[in-house]
């Protein structure tokens, strides 16, 4: 019998260099940009807005579609924003007059200015969310914001529940799937009718689920109290973050130029 073929693994797909950036640096670049977003007023920042996401984009090696996926939820937003700017502005010249409809050109402009500034805001939050754990995510807000604890600010405290809440969300999503699989199952209406129909096929689903969310919540108390955690100050973490400065320092200085260049262009 002929030997098998050896099954050869695929290659690991290295980390792309926003995947390898310290979460920390992420975080505070990524909030900085969501600011700066707010403070575009003209053509020439918001062109340079868009380049900065575009770039940060291309270089986390992100599929643009699983980023619009992301972003689905905030269409409607974004529509009505346009929407609301373009025909309710009246400033400039009379771009078109259709019955009562009167698009000037402050309307349009300001329909492109503020849609596409919300969107690079968007996007950049997205990109975060991609490209960085939860965990890593939550112990970088810890790291960044220790300083208000000297004023009694419970940051650690805080940031735990943060990253417990995360950890629990695909499990109650699990457990709301297998409650309401139950209750159809059981010739329950869980979709049609009006408002109050619906109200009332929900509480069936909101007391188990519930009672789901609460014997998680006991069992990880128990856990925790079983290898002793305390907390607080001096609490040490799995992975440590460290700043490289070959890495993150051209982040960095890559901000700051991109903050330069909004300030000249105003």
């Amino acid at each position: 019998m002929p030997p098998l073929p050896a099954h050869r693994a695929e290659p690991a797909r290295e980390p792309s260099p926003i995947h390898a950036l310290d979460p920390r640096l992420k975080l505070a670049v990524t909030v900085i940009y969501m600011v700066s977003c707010l403070m575009v007023a003209t053509a020439p920042q918001l062109i340079l807005a868009g380049c900065f996401a575009i770039i940060a984009i291309a270089l986390s090696r992100t599929s643009p579609s699983k980023l619009l996926r992301q972003l689905r939820p905030v269409v409607l937003f974004l529509v009505v924003t346009s929407l609301f700017n373009l025909f309710f502005v009246h400033t400039g010249g009379v771009l078109l007059v259709a019955g009562p409809v009167t698009i000037h050109a402050g309307g349009l402009s300001a329909a492109v200015l503020y849609t596409l500034r919300f969107l690079f805001l968007l996007l950049m939050g997205s990109l975060l969310m991609i490209t960085t754990p939860p965990v890593a995510l939550t112990d970088a807000a810890e790291r960044l914001l220790a300083p208000l604890e000297r004023i009694g600010v419970p940051i650690s405290q805080g940031m735990l529940v943060l990253s417990i809440a995360l950890h629990f969300v695909p499990t109650l999503s699990r457990d709301a799937r297998a409650v309401a699989n139950a209750q159809i199952a059981r010739g329950a209406q869980l979709e049609g009718g009006g408002f109050r129909d619906r109200i009332r096929a929900f509480i069936p689903l909101a007391v188990p689920l519930f009672s789901a969310a609460v014997r998680h919540a006991d069992n990880l108390a128990r856990a925790m109290d079983a290898r002793c955690y305390t907390g607080g100050s001096g609490r040490t973490h799995y992975h440590e973050l460290r700043f490289r400065a070959q890495r993150d320092g051209i982040a960095a200085l890559a901000l700051l130029g991109y903050l330069a260049l909004l300030i000249a262009l105003r």
